[in-house]
């Protein structure tokens, strides 16, 4: 008669080690797996602050960029300012001798029989009235204009016949233009110029 070995305690310790070494393996695995996502997660906060720190230089390099451009934007329109009084000087030492050259060269360029009553100057537009023994004078007069290193652009605008005293004359008024001098240039050697050239006496 053989005896009977009950195996259900060794079975059941079985089981409870079984059990026990999942429950270790679990938690290793829980274990390296959040050690793995803390990794993770330190890694990428490391590279997320790395990335603050560049955008906060980047931003801090253009907001210095920024206010170099809105000196840059300063200085030129300093600049700007400066070039347009600059301008105006210019403009204003061209002009304040005009009426002297304009006067000067009328004298040059008159041909006898002609003489004048009076002129309006609007900047460079010049408007002369004035009286010549004959037509062929005012032509003269307007060849003499064409010829001028400071005048130009004769327009005869009226011409007529009129009594001056008990003369028989013509009364003529005529439009032209007075050419501005170059700032800078010889305004001297202009005028030597305008001295050599030949005046037309008709």
């Amino acid at each position: 008669m053989s005896g009977k070995i009950n195996l259900l305690p060794h079975r059941e310790e079985r089981r409870k080690r079984a059990r026990t070494h999942f429950a270790v393996l679990g938690g290793m695995t829980a274990a390296l797996g959040l050690v793995i996502v803390a990794g993770g997660w330190f890694v990428y906060q490391q590279r997320i602050s790395s990335q603050d720190d560049r955008n906060k230089f980047l931003k801090s390099e253009i907001a210095k960029l920024d206010k170099e451009i809105d000196e840059i934007k300063e200085v030129k329109d300093k600049i700007s300012a400066l070039l347009a009084r600059k301008q105006v000087i210019e403009t204003l030492q061209a002009d304040r001798v005009q009426t002297v050259y304009l006067l000067d060269e009328l004298v040059r360029q008159m041909p006898e029989g002609v003489f004048l009553k009076s002129l309006r100057q609007k900047g460079p537009a010049v408007e002369l009235f004035g009286y010549a023994q004959s037509n062929a004078r005012v032509s003269t007069l307007m060849r003499n204009i064409e010829s001028s290193p400071w005048l130009s652009n004769p327009n005869l605008v009226e011409i007529k016949a009129t009594t001056l005293g008990k003369m028989r004359i013509s009364e003529f008024n005529m439009k032209l233009a007075l050419k501005r001098p170059t700032v800078g240039g010889s305004k001297d050697g202009a005028k030597d110029a305008a001295k050599d050239a030949p005046a037309k006496k008709g």
